[in-house]
């Protein structure tokens, strides 16, 4: 389905109408969603259809996921996530997982954003190298 840019443009109205102090509204974006449901202007679908890309977009930016080869100390844990913090600003909500192919180091993803530092990454580059 092709969306109007008139219904772009509404849609980006409306998500902005949700952000408070830089961070998604979640209860206002619900109210939206209802009200826009219940009135159906014209291009109610294409205006949905972008505003849940554009809060979809948001949530993967305010999310990160950390993957080390073994299981992060506390201390650990708790200075990624300040430095995280730092970076990307407050809300971020930070998931750690283990996944042994990496050998050791760590890999971080928040949004599009990706910082690789593990050794399985080092040893695809040598490997490329070659």
């Amino acid at each position: 389905m092709k969306i109007s840019k008139q219904s772009k443009r509404d849609a980006k109205q409306l998500f902005r109408s949700c952000v408070a102090d830089g961070l998604l509204d979640e209860n206002r974006a619900l109210q939206i969603v209802r009200q826009i449901v219940a009135q159906k202007p014209r291009g109610y679908m294409g205006i949905l259809s972008h505003f849940h890309r554009l809060v979809k977009l948001d949530l993967e930016r305010r999310s990160a996921r950390v993957e080390s080869a073994t299981p992060l100390s506390a201390e650990l844990q708790g200075r990624v996530n300040d430095q995280l913090n730092r970076l990307y600003g407050a809300g971020l909500t930070i998931a750690f997982a283990e996944n042994p192919a990496l050998v050791g180091g760590l890999r971080i993803k928040v949004g599009s954003d990706v910082y690789d530092g593990s050794v399985q990454a080092r040893l695809n580059a040598l490997a490329e190298s070659f």
